[in-house]
């Protein structure tokens, strides 16, 4: 019930509908929390939601398994201490003022990486997503195909997000490369759970945390076990996919997004 009413204070606009936040199962072994990278709310979300939940692990999508080895109890309470010790501010990634109340927000979590950085993803175009994955290939369902509707709706969305403007010939190539991402943040999740016996939160963007294609399906397929929730965070009720619950925000104003590729 708390949840339908979140709903219907969003819909309907009310300020403090913000403050109604949906509350992850106490059984879910792994629970995602999705983004859109830039959006200040969807941060401010998932720390509250951290700071709910006190989880053993959190698993970064932004972050190398190397980038998190770096994180110590002494840089963790220290936003710029922090962002030195990730290189954050030179990542690529938005400003690190938005992610590092999530980290602040669990002091005692195994910080863990599964980040596929750009020249691993380049590699895996020319040896493919299985071998660039290696050992559980199968498992995380990167040694067969996909079916063929699917394929199609992702080329589909990988078109849109590139303005229509992709050579169509890179369209699988991009759905594979997502794939492997998918593959990567599964298994860093049940790693975690693993390795800690608690509860995992994993901080990624909404297309990997979707329960139909993302990542949480594949922990479906590697690990049926688990207990697996996720949120999606949608700009003014836009989102793609499939989750458990969904909240939404104000849109970032980020101009033409398409303006680069005409």
């Amino acid at each position: 019930m708390r949840f339908v009413l979140m709903m219907v204070l969003l819909c309907a606009g009310m300020a403090q509908a913000q403050e109604i936040l949906p509350h992850p199962p106490a059984s879910a072994d792994v629970v995602f929390l999705g983004e859109v990278h830039d959006n200040p709310r969807h941060h401010e979300v998932q720390a509250e939601l951290v700071a709910q939940i006190a989880p053993d692990a959190l698993v970064f999508e932004m972050l190398t398994p190397e980038q998190a080895a770096a994180v110590t109890p002494e840089n963790r309470q220290s936003q710029a201490d922090l962002d030195t010790a990730l290189g954050w501010s030179e990542s690529g990634w938005p400003d690190f003022a938005m992610y590092y109340p999530i980290f602040a927000a669990a002091p005692d979590a195994v910080v863990i990486g599964a980040a596929v950085p750009r020249d691993r993803a380049r590699a895996a175009m020319e040896t493919g997503i299985a071998e660039s994955f290696g050992a559980g290939a199968e498992l995380y369902g990167l040694a067969a195909p996909l079916a063929g509707d699917q394929q199609e709706a992702r080329e589909a969305l990988q078109m849109t997000a590139h303005c229509d403007a992709m050579p169509e010939d890179m369209l699988p190539v991009m759905v594979d490369v997502q794939r492997l991402r998918d593959a990567v943040l599964a298994r860093a999740a049940v790693d975690a759970v693993m390795q800690t016996g608690g509860k995992v939160a994993v901080i990624t963007g909404n297309g990997h945390a979707r329960l139909d294609w993302g990542a949480p399906s594949l922990i479906a397929l590697a690990r049926p076990d688990l207990h697996v929730w996720s949120l999606g965070q949608a700009e003014a009720d836009n989102i793609s996919g499939n989750f458990d619950a969904v909240l939404s925000a104000e849109p970032v104003d980020r101009g033409d997004p398409c303006a680069e590729f005409k």
